[in-house]
């Protein structure tokens, strides 16, 4: 697959995250190969899964701003959904449950995809 099917196939915009690399796909598909390495969704699981909203906020957060710097469409609105639903709360909500799976199938999505990109 190619970096443009791939962000064809999670419903992003290929030329737009290609801007926002200076127009140097190299680099888009470097730090998008990165992306799945990435610490910080596994620090949101395991916040999330462990109670602590606090670091899940940060976390989703996080995630959020890396999605939208890679012009991960789908997954930054999911994230910056979940952010919102987590700004200045105590306990998780349902909706933040609700929006907190739905991050975890963008994410499982998104990364799928990354994956199966051959490094061209």
């Amino acid at each position: 697959m190619t970096l443009r099917e791939c962000y064809d196939s999670i419903g992003s915009d290929f030329s737009n995250a290609v801007t926002r690399m200076c127009g140097r796909e190299d680099m888009l598909l470097k730090f998008a190969k990165k992306f799945i390495n990435d610490p910080t969704y596994s620090r949101l699981v395991s916040a999330y899964e462990g109670g602590d909203v606090q670091t899940a906020f940060r976390m989703a957060h996080t995630l959020k701003g890396v999605c939208l710097n890679l012009g991960l469409d789908k997954l930054e609105a999911s994230s910056a959904s979940l952010t919102e639903a987590l700004r200045n709360a105590e306990t998780f909500t349902d909706e933040a449950t609700a929006l907190y799976n739905q991050v975890k199938l963008d994410y499982d999505m998104t990364a799928k995809a990354i994956s199966a990109v051959d490094d061209q």
